[in-house]
């Protein structure tokens, strides 16, 4: 039961994170190429932090789409 828990706290955290990031429009700036490589090698690794600072670095393409749709 903890675990569920566990999980939908986190779960609410990243939503709580990213509507802040939506509402305030304070995406981060997009990564320069040889960053997104080095990042993109390590997330193929398995290295959690660069997956999710991809994630992070590129929210205002996500932002983008969603609008479109």
């Amino acid at each position: 039961m903890s675990g569920i828990l566990t999980a939908l706290g986190f779960l609410v955290k990243e939503i709580v994170f990213l509507v802040s990031y939506v509402k305030n429009n304070a995406f981060p700036q997009p990564l320069s190429s040889a960053d997104e490589k080095k990042y993109l090698k390590l997330m193929a690794a398995g290295d959690s932090h660069a997956r999710n600072k991809l994630i992070e670095h590129n929210l205002r393409l996500v932002a983008h789409i969603v609008k479109t749709i």
